[in-house]
């Protein structure tokens, strides 16, 4: 029963051993890197950075997470130069959203430091593969038939939602250090009185966007994986804050606020 009902909102799972593989490899990953986060083994980057790891800069450790991932999908309108309105939608909006990090990289984040080597290798082909196989797996299902429920546009409108409220707390975070201060601040203002990782929680909301346009095995259980990861990142973010800051407020959540 609980699997017909699901079948009625996503494509018959192409014949494919690869992404039938990387849907099982990328939400195992993602949750086993979300419980790493809990369990204090922290990708190095932001406040979790250690100072004996290999480092690149900040800024240049963030442009090597988020380009090949963008030229991807850009490449991919080449590649894949016919597939209808979703597949040209899904396309779009990795490579908007991709776009839009490394806009805020060069634009708008304020750094305090650099990023483990190694972190910055899994991350940035985490994003490149997870680009790739979302956009080869919606390759795959043109021909089969269509999900009885279509979600293309309410997708549309939750990654647009996500992307926009991501952003807006985006900017809210590097308005706290201003004149060269690198100091970590208490953030402020938007969803923080609520949760200490909105930017998480839009973002989030922006990639349960793309699984809805895409609609395909694989996207549901890389956003799946991809929320599993920031609950456990968020969690240790906020467990961060409480360390650092005495005045930290109780009610405000890691993730969802009012729940978690």
């Amino acid at each position: 029963m609980v699997i017909s009902t699901v079948l009625n909102f996503i494509y018959p799972p192409p014949p494919s051993v690869f992404t039938t593989a990387m849907s099982v490899i990328t939400a195992a990953s993602q949750a086993n890197a979300g419980l790493s986060e809990v369990r204090g083994v922290h990708l190095q980057y932001s406040k979790f950075a250690l100072a004996s790891h290999k480092k690149v800069p900040s800024r240049t450790g963030m442009l090597l997470f988020y380009s090949p991932a963008f030229l991807a999908g850009l490449a991919s309108f080449s590649i894949f130069p016919d597939g209808g309105l979703r597949f040209l939608i899904l396309r779009s909006a990795i490579s908007l959203h991709f776009f839009k990090r490394i806009l805020e990289v060069l634009l708008v984040h304020k750094f305090s430091g650099g990023m483990g080597v190694d972190s910055t290798v899994v991350i940035s082909l985490s994003y490149f593969l997870s680009t790739v196989t979302l956009i080869y797996s919606q390759h795959l299902s043109r021909g089969l038939p269509e999900p009885l429920v279509d979600l293309l546009y309410p997708g549309m409108a939750l990654f647009l939602i996500g992307m926009a409220g991501n952003f807006y707390h985006h900017i809210l975070l590097s308005r706290l250090r201003q004149g060269g201060d690198r100091e970590y601040k208490i953030p402020k203002g938007g969803l923080f009185g609520r949760v200490i990782c909105p930017h998480y929680f839009f973002e989030a909301i922006e990639f349960v966007g793309i699984s809805f346009i895409s609609q395909t095995v694989y996207s549901c259980s890389w956003s799946l994986g991809v929320l599993l990861y920031f609950l456990g990142r968020s969690h240790a973010t906020r467990r961060w804050y409480t360390s650092k800051f005495e005045d930290f407020p109780e009610d405000v959540k890691a993730l969802i606020p009012f729940i978690f």
